[in-house]
């Protein structure tokens, strides 16, 4: 066998396992080609040329394959969280503001109603302490005045809403002080609250409301705070 014929038949075997050596570079044939070529080594060498050279896939040198053949996977982990780029701890601190914000509008939603609650027990119990509540309430007036309120009417009246003053200069010109806060009836109409208007002035709580608004737009919130005016030896003397 000359060498030349040695070449061909080495270059047909090589064909049959579909790789091909020429220079720096590898022919692969595809896998449906090495059919094609073993038939050309059988017809002659020009035609198993021809056949290579139409199937062959030549793979470029080493250091001009693309680097994107070699993918080495991203690492992810808490510490890329903790970076603060991709995740936004602000809505984290914004829902909890939100969740303190509805806690506490139920903590003084339950508060006031507690507080209604206890007045509406005073209330409905009557008594002084039951009008006082509800007279405060109506002036909308804070209820930690009851007990300034309670001083006044017990040095006036005693805490009896039917009391009448028959001795004073008012009872002497006619107009004697009556009821709880001991007004006169002039003072009585200008000053009840308005959703109380209709009742006589010996109404328990229509008369609390007209001697607190009195002495409020007379003499200031502060005397009714304390508990009407007092001389230098702190004795009571009238509002």
């Amino acid at each position: 066998m000359s060498r030349r014929t040695v070449a061909s038949h080495t270059a047909a075997v090589g064909a049959a396992f579909g790789v091909l050596a020429t220079g720096t570079f590898a022919a692969v044939t595809s896998g449906g080609a090495t059919g094609a070529v073993a038939d050309a080594a059988e017809t002659g060498p020009a035609t198993m040329a021809t056949t290579l050279a139409a199937n062959e896939a030549v793979l470029p040198a080493a250091d001009t394959v693309s680097s994107a053949a070699h993918v080495t996977p991203a690492a992810f982990g808490v510490d890329d969280l903790d970076a603060g780029e991709d995740f936004d701890l602000s809505a984290l601190d914004k829902a909890g503001k939100i969740a303190d914000a509805i806690a506490q509008k139920q903590a003084e939603e339950a508060a006031a109603q507690a507080e209604a609650d206890r007045l509406d027990a005073i209330i409905a119990k009557g008594g002084l302490d039951g009008w006082i509540a509800e007279a405060l309430r109506i002036c909308d007036l804070p209820q930690d005045l009851a007990p300034s309120v309670k001083k006044v009417i017990m040095a006036e009246s005693g805490g009896n809403p039917k009391a009448v003053n028959n001795w004073d200069a008012n009872a002497l010109r006619g107009t004697p002080s009556q009821g709880l806060m001991q007004t006169i009836p002039s003072t009585f109409k200008k000053f009840v609250h308005p959703s109380l208007a209709g009742r006589p002035i010996t109404d328990p709580v229509a008369n609390i409301t007209a001697g607190v608004r009195y002495m409020v737009a007379t003499y200031g919130l502060s005397t009714l705070e304390a508990g009407g005016r007092s001389n230098h030896a702190g004795d009571y003397i009238g509002y």
